[in-house]
């Protein structure tokens, strides 16, 4: 699986999926995919993250994508030359986080595509890349306590079940407005890979 530098680009291939950095022409796409989502697999905290083309922060982050840039590395989730969801990993300063320790989040754009293992390849490509090529002793994923399919993916690649964070995020679709919805907290540590 050739894998690239943080300097030059990092790209993944696995055997269903390949991870690489956006195209040029692929924002207004990757936005319109995440305006497809659940306010709790996507939170809009911004007004700007709610209107209908691109916010500049956006299309900023898209244009560093590949790389680490201000604690994020985003990178498209490609399906055979089709962009199908995204997935970054991130650190301090983007969050504070202590050294070492990297978040996760990923995102299929469609219903269409969930289920095939493109979730679950991702995941493991990226975590894999994160302990392999980055100063990772840590990585973890934070979803929805009840999104099932997510937590059998990250139980399935080797992440650990650590618990119930309580009113941890804006609940889904259906919720009273300002509603909030628990999460659940799942890592993988050096030790659980090298042991």
């Amino acid at each position: 699986m050739p894998r690239r530098s943080l300097d030059t680009g990092v790209e993944l291939r696995g055997r269903l999926i390949r991870l690489r950095p956006f195209g040029p022409d692929e924002a207004e796409e990757a936005w319109n995919g995440l305006s497809l989502q659940d306010e709790s697999a996507h939170p809009r905290r911004r007004p700007e993250d709610r209107r209908a083309e691109p916010s500049a922060a956006f299309l900023r982050s898209i244009g560093h994508s590949g790389r680490m840039w201000r604690g994020c590395l985003e990178l498209a989730i490609d399906r055979r030359g089709r962009l199908v969801g995204q997935i970054q990993a991130r650190t301090a300063p983007k969050q504070t986080l202590p050294p070492g320790v990297f978040e996760i989040g990923v995102v299929l754009y469609r219903p269409r595509d969930r289920g095939k293992g493109y979730g679950r390849e991702a995941v493991e490509l990226l975590t894999g890349w994160l302990f392999d090529h980055s100063a990772a002793g840590r990585v973890q994923a934070t979803t929805a306590a009840d999104n099932v399919p997510m937590r059998a993916v990250l139980e399935r690649v080797g992440y650990r079940f650590e618990g119930i964070l309580r009113a941890y995020g804006p609940a889904g679709t259906g919720a009273e407005p300002g509603a909030r919805g628990d999460g659940a907290m799942y890592a993988v540590v050096r030790s659980d890979r090298d042991g």
